[in-house]
C-alpha cells in the first residue's frame, strides 16, 4: 500500500448521466483486478434539488459536475518536479478506461495530471457545502408559459405566467374570469404545466 501523501486527485471524463453506475463498475473492476489498494476513493459531487412533479415536491440528487468523476489514486510518482506514471498506475489507468462509458483521464491517459491542491480544496469544499446546504427548489416554470391551476378556489382555470418570485416560491398567473384578465398569486405546487 502506498503512503497517503502519494495519493493525488484526478479528473475522469465519463458519459454524462452514467456517473453512479460507472463509479460502481470502477470499484468492482479494481477489486476484481486486485488494484483497489491504489485507489483511495471515487467521488461524484451531488446536490439535492427539490423538483415539482404533478404538484408534489420530490427531492432528487443531481450531479454537480455532469460527465466527470473524481478519483483519488496512487498512479504517478514525482521525479525532478515532474510526474510520471508508475507500473501500478499504468494498470489502474488501463483498467479504468477499459470500462465502457469511461472516456479518459484528463488531459490524457498516457500522462494524467493530478489536480492542483486549490482545485481539490474547491471541489471538496463544494461537496461539503452541497451536503450542508438546504435543499434548493428548481424553478420548473418560465414567464409566458401556460399553466393550469390544480389547487385552491381557482382549480381548473388556465392562465399564463406573468412573473416568478423564486424566494417565496410563488407565481403571478393571469387567468380570465368572466372575460376579464385577473392576476393571481399562486404557489408552485398549486399549478401544473398545460
Amino acid at each position: 500500500m502506498a503512503e497517503d501523501n502519494k495519493f493525488k486527485w484526478y479528473s475522469l471524463k465519463t458519459v454524462s448521466g452514467q456517473e453512479k453506475k460507472l463509479k460502481n463498475y470502477i470499484e468492482s473492476e479494481l477489486l476484481r483486478e486486485n488494484l483497489d489498494q491504489y485507489v483511495k476513493q471515487i467521488l461524484i459531487p451531488l446536490e439535492k434539488v427539490v423538483q415539482l412533479r404533478r404538484g408534489k415536491k420530490v427531492t432528487v440528487e443531481r450531479n454537480f459536475f455532469p460527465g466527470y468523476i473524481f478519483v483519488e489514486a496512487y498512479i504517478q510518482d514525482e521525479k525532478e518536479g515532474r510526474y510520471f506514471i508508475n507500473a501500478y498506475g499504468k494498470e489502474v489507468v488501463t483498467t479504468i478506461v477499459a470500462i465502457t462509458g469511461v472516456a479518459k483521464f484528463l488531459p490524457n491517459n498516457d500522462n494524467p495530471e493530478p489536480l492542483r491542491n486549490s482545485e481539490v480544496n474547491r471541489f471538496l469544499g463544494k461537496v461539503d457545502e452541497l451536503n450542508e446546504a438546504p435543499e434548493s427548489v428548481e424553478v420548473p416554470f418560465l414567464v409566458g408559459e401556460a399553466v393550469k391551476v390544480i389547487d385552491g378556489p381557482f382549480n381548473g382555470f388556465t392562465g399564463t405566467i406573468e412573473g416568478i418570485n423564486e424566494e417565496k416560491k410563488k407565481l403571478k398567473v393571469i387567468v380570465k374570469i368572466f372575460g376579464r384578465r385577473t392576476p393571481l398569486e399562486l404557489n408552485y405546487i398549486q399549478v401544473e404545466k398545460e
